[in-house]
């Protein structure tokens, strides 16, 4: 009696039937766009839509009609979803996602745009960008601090306390010496000895790197409530007035239109973190270390038995995982606001989602954390031109963004094998 082999692609393929993700995705667009076309664009009026390429009302701007704006963005949406369709998602799938999801807030922006008040229909470009930015830092050091640790198999939900400890650390420590370098040091510090803690718990003890995540998240918020309410508080002079990192413009690159402005006058933490994305990039990719993390973080029994020495490699990228995110969060406090209670606000937990967005990649985290920066930048803009939208929902569009992006947009990914798993070296 014989046997007939059956390719394992034919066998995924009859299993996923004709719904693939793709197709899904195609059909969401589809709606979306006829949505944009159908209530956007009646709900715009006739006042031009201007997207200025400067930082006010003024100079070169793409300008069209809302309500014809409204309409023909939803339509290219709708057909951008159709072609998905059409094609199952299994060509082009990452561009004609991209596409579609511009065209759909586009859309909206032309209705939002126009309808604003008179003076105001306007949206400056490089402010938009230099926002994003801005808004997303905390985001990309918080994103690469849990790269570095997953990567290496363990778990980091702590990213919010490390993110707090490190706001907190660069206020005090900056404000008592009235140095700004010497908060940035002492900001990274913070982050990575409550990362640390992470490490022993779960490395040396085993204990479950989520449940210590959250622990670690708690404690931080505890601890720092607690000193600020008995230092800076009663002494917000002496223990919460940190100096200021200034902003450095890069001579020629600042004179870029739109994208110059907004990215080459920025502050150290912006160069800092993209920096931090290309060098772990290079790093995980092109470098001994590298190839021994992404060793550890998929087999770590098969590294050990090569030579690597799997716990101490685990304690080493943890602690520099703290490091990054104790650096982002003083982006907060040398660089913006002065510290105050609980003020990451849940930005830590979403760069644990721009990590899963962008697959474990320092360039995946990047996007998907100025993604989640842009959601937030344009609530804050919404809100300054009296948009229609109440409030309250504008202040939740970078949480309905992480959870339509990490639900709707990630699909099927795979963490590194060894994620969260613990390691008893023999």
């Amino acid at each position: 009696m014989s046997t007939v082999a059956v390719p394992d692609v034919a066998v995924a393929a009859v299993a996923e039937g004709f719904w693939t993700r793709g197709r899904k995705v195609g059909a969401g667009l589809t709606a979306l766009g006829v949505l944009a076309a159908a209530v956007f664009g009646p709900l715009a009026t006739t006042e031009r839509a201007r997207f200025t390429l400067s930082e006010d009302a003024g100079g070169a701007a793409l300008s069209i009609p809302g309500t014809t704006g409204a309409i023909l963005f939803g339509v290219l949406a709708a057909l951008t979803g159709v072609v998905l369709l059409a094609a199952g998602g299994r060509r082009w799938f990452g561009v004609l996602l991209g596409v579609g999801i511009i065209t759909f807030v586009l859309s909206f922006l032309c209705w939002q745009v126009s309808d604003a008040p008179a003076g105001q229909n306007f949206m400056p470009l490089v402010n938009i960008l230099r926002g994003t930015f801005l808004l997303a830092l905390p985001l990309i050091f918080g994103a690469l601090a849990g790269v570095l640790c997953e990567r290496s198999g363990v778990v980091n939900v702590g990213i919010e306390g490390q993110l707090l400890m490190g706001a907190f650390s660069g206020a005090l420590f900056g404000s008592i010496t009235q140095n700004v370098w010497i908060g940035l040091v002492a900001a990274a510090i913070g982050g990575a000895l409550i990362s640390l803690l992470l490490a022993f718990l779960a490395i040396r003890y085993l204990v479950d790197q989520v449940v210590i995540g959250i622990v670690i998240n708690l404690l931080a918020v505890g601890l720092t409530g607690f000193l600020y309410e008995r230092l800076m508080q009663p002494d917000a002079q002496r223990y919460n007035s940190a100096p200021r990192f200034p902003n450095w413009e890069i001579p020629l690159l600042k004179d870029i239109p739109v994208i110059g402005p907004a990215l080459f006058r920025g502050n150290i933490f912006l160069y800092l973190g993209l920096l931090l994305v290309l060098v772990i990039h290079l790093g995980l990719t092109r470098t001994r270390w590298g190839l021994r993390t992404r060793a550890v973080g998929e087999h770590p029994t098969a590294a050990d038995t090569l030579g690597v020495r799997v716990l101490r490699l685990r304690y080493r990228n943890v602690f520099l995982a703290g490091v990054v995110a104790g650096i982002g969060g003083a982006s907060y406090t040398l660089a913006l606001y002065s510290f105050t209670k609980n003020m990451i606000g849940g930005k830590g937990f979403i760069a644990l989602a721009a990590m899963i967005f962008g697959r474990w990649t320092p360039t995946g985290a990047l996007l998907a954390a100025l993604f989640f920066g842009f959601a937030d930048q344009l609530g804050t803009y919404l809100s300054a031109i009296n948009s229609v939208i109440p409030s309250e929902f504008l202040a939740m569009l970078p949480y309905l963004a992480t959870i339509l992006a990490v639900a709707g947009l990630v699909g099927r990914v795979r963490a590194p094998a060894a994620d969260g798993k613990p390691y008893v070296q023999g």
